[in-house]
């Protein structure tokens, strides 16, 4: 368990999708010695996610499982729509909206929203006021043409 609050990190995804961006960011994570949790809402997006970690590079692949399957609690990168941290990781990844719920034990969480839908507009601002309402650090990164710039 952290002894330090959870960071925060809202990344508004502006000029590529979340399949470009999550693998990318969940490689970052990985190469750092963590764990993570990749959740959603939907079980659609689980399984979409299952089959394209696998896939998305021809030279590589993230090694991950969904939360049902044998051995949830050795993967590096857990697909999940459930609350649980199954696999003790530090980093948690919100998408599609999910919600944060209990972030103590987690070091980072991760929100990933479209900029170019509304409503996940909508729910991102409502959770960075949730996240900064409870007093824990908050970052938001915009997405540019190369890279991301912190901007809060």
């Amino acid at each position: 368990m952290s002894e330090t609050a959870c960071e925060v990190w809202f990344y508004h995804l502006e000029r590529s999708g979340l399949d470009q961006v999550l693998p990318e960011l969940l490689e970052k994570t990985l190469a750092r010695g963590w764990r993570a949790v990749v959740r959603t809402r939907e079980a659609d997006r689980v399984e979409h996610l299952d089959g394209w970690l696998w896939s998305y590079r021809d030279d590589s692949f993230l090694p991950h499982g969904p939360e049902d399957e044998p051995g949830a609690a050795r993967q590096p990168v857990l697909l999940t729509t459930g609350f649980g941290n199954l696999n003790a990781a530090q980093a948690l990844f919100l998408i599609d909206g999910a919600e944060e719920g209990e972030l103590e034990g987690y070091t980072r969480c991760v929100v990933l929203f479209d900029g170019r839908d509304e409503a996940a507009l909508a729910k991102a601002r409502a959770q960075w006021r949730a996240v900064k309402a409870k007093g824990l650090p908050a970052s938001y990164w915009r997405q540019q043409a190369k890279g991301w710039e912190k901007q809060a």
